[in-house]
């Protein structure tokens, strides 16, 4: 089945920063970004705190906050699950721990089509009817947080806001331009569907402005390979096999 879920009309994404060199400046953020969660708390109630308490007003209270984290997270980036544990504290809300991602992406170093040829997929209890609020720490095309929006959905959540450090894409928006998802149809058709498993209504308005500068899908799938070589030649480099 096709991913065709895509955030709901209105949903809003809280930003901090359109850049990330306000996160990297902070003297707690290599230790947080390398698994630290007492770093990762300093840099969040540092750069975020007052900023979340200023935003109080726009999030309902029970609302329950997740960010995408594997299974085994030990090593992995603590940034986003601090930033949901903080936020549900300010926000009155509930912290995930159920939902998890269960494949790595790499997307770190990673350019735009290696992004979209390398996807996130969750799995874990979901709440029917419960409204969720996605966050993370730094989003650029928006590829994981929309899939953890479409899991969420299609387990019968609601997605109703997002909440990111920094919203580094050129496009804020989490929802397409029509004008670009109905050039992706008639240019791809369902050639598109096939090759990336997603509806071109559930992109990001990111990544469809991004695959409207490619001329044929023949164009898109010749940098596709490219970018899976790449993939395969950045992680080899760093001693991490896909497999």
């Amino acid at each position: 089945m096709h991913r065709n879920l895509a955030f709901s009309i209105g949903t809003h994404a809280l930003a901090l920063f359109t850049e990330d060199a306000g996160l990297k400046q902070h003297p707690m953020y290599r230790e947080a970004k390398a698994g630290d969660p007492v770093a990762a708390l300093h840099l969040v109630t540092d750069l975020a705190l007052a900023w979340l308490f200023d935003n109080e007003h726009l999030f309902a209270p029970a609302a329950i906050y997740v960010a995408p984290h594997a299974k085994e997270a030990s090593g992995d980036n603590a940034i986003p699950q601090t930033l949901a544990a903080v936020c549900a504290t300010v926000f009155r809300g509930l912290v995930d721990r159920e939902i998890v991602q269960i494949d790595r992406v790499y997307h770190t170093g990673a350019d735009a089509m290696e992004r979209m040829a390398s996807r996130a997929h969750f799995e874990g209890e979901v709440v029917a009817g419960a409204q969720y609020v996605l966050v993370d720490d730094v989003t650029n095309l928006g590829g994981t947080l929309t899939e953890l929006n479409n899991y969420i959905q299609s387990q019968g959540g609601a997605v109703v806001k997002v909440v990111v450090l920094v919203n580094a894409g050129r496009n804020p928006a989490l929802l397409p331009d029509l004008k670009d998802t109905r050039l992706i149809k008639e240019r791809f058709g369902y050639d598109f569907v096939k090759i990336f498993g997603i509806e071109p209504d559930a992109l990001t308005a990111n990544e469809a402005r991004y695959l409207v500068g490619f001329r044929s899908i023949d164009e898109i799938r010749d940098r596709l390979a490219k970018a899976r070589q790449e993939i395969d030649r950045r992680l080899r480099a760093k001693g991490i096999s896909r497999s």
